[in-house]
C-alpha cells in the first residue's frame, strides 16, 4: 500500500527472499482498494497495509495483524535549533509535515495533538511518506515515521529523532484470501513478522 513505509515493507517481505525454493516477487504500489481488487481475482497473493480490510469493501479476505510500533518525530539540526522547550511542547507552533487526512496514522496523531493541546503549524500533507521525508530532509518541517525504523530514517535523511509517541501506534497488516495461510511464501512472511 502506498502509505506503508518502504523500509517496513522490505523488512516484512525479506523472509520470502530466503526461501529454499527460488522466488519471483512482484511488488506493486497502489491504493488499498485497488490492491484488494487485485487480491480478489488472485492477481496478488498478499497485500501489506496499515489497516485491516475496511468493512465497506466487498473483497473476501482475511487481515492478519503483523504488529505495530510507536511513532517518532524527526527534524533536521537546523530546524531542531529553532524549537523551544522539551518534546512534545516544542511542537506547539512548529512547522509540521503529516500524512494526508483520512490516513489511520494521521487520525491518531491528530487526536494525540488535541489531547496534549499542541497546535503545530501545518505546512503540508502527503499521501507518500517518502516524499514527506524528503521535504523534512530539506527543513520544510518536522515529520513522523515508525519508531521501528528510527535509526534508518536518521541516517538516510540526515535528521534526528526529537521525540517518540508511544500512545500512537502504526499497525501493519498482511491481507490474504486465506484464513489459514497455505501459500508457503505468504506463510514465511507472516510467521517472520
Amino acid at each position: 500500500v502506498d502509505v506503508l513505509p518502504k523500509s517496513i515493507a522490505h523488512r516484512i517481505l525479506k523472509p520470502a527472499l530466503h526461501m529454499q525454493e527460488p522466488v519471483r516477487m512482484i511488488c506493486r504500489e497502489a491504493s488499498l482498494d485497488a490492491l484488494l481488487a487485485e487480491l480478489a481475482v488472485h492477481r496478488l497473493d498478499l497485500v501489506l497495509a496499515d489497516r485491516p480490510i475496511p468493512p465497506t469493501v466487498s473483497t473476501r479476505g482475511f487481515s492478519h495483524k503483523l504488529g505495530e510500533c510507536a511513532v517518532s518525530f524527526f527534524a533536521t539540526e537546523k530546524l531542531e535549533k529553532k524549537l523551544t522547550g522539551d518534546f512534545p511542547r516544542c511542537l506547539d507552533g512548529a512547522p509540521l509535515l503529516l500524512p494526508s487526512s483520512g490516513n489511520q496514522l494521521r487520525s491518531g496523531i491528530d487526536q494525540w495533538l488535541d489531547k496534549h493541546r499542541i497546535h503545530p503549524h501545518m505546512i503540508a500533507e502527503f499521501d507518500d511518506s517518502a516524499l514527506m521525508k524528503a521535504f523534512g530532509q530539506e527543513s520544510a518541517g518536522i515529520f513522523i515515521a515508525p519508531a521501528a525504523i528510527e535509526a534508518e530514517v536518521e541516517w538516510q535523511y540526515q535528521v534526528t529523532a526529537i521525540g517518540r509517541v508511544d500512545e500512537v501506534k502504526e499497525p501493519f497488516y498482511a491481507i490474504s484470501v486465506e484464513r489459514r495461510i497455505l501459500h508457503p511464501i505468504v506463510s514465511a512472511v507472516i510467521e517472520a513478522a
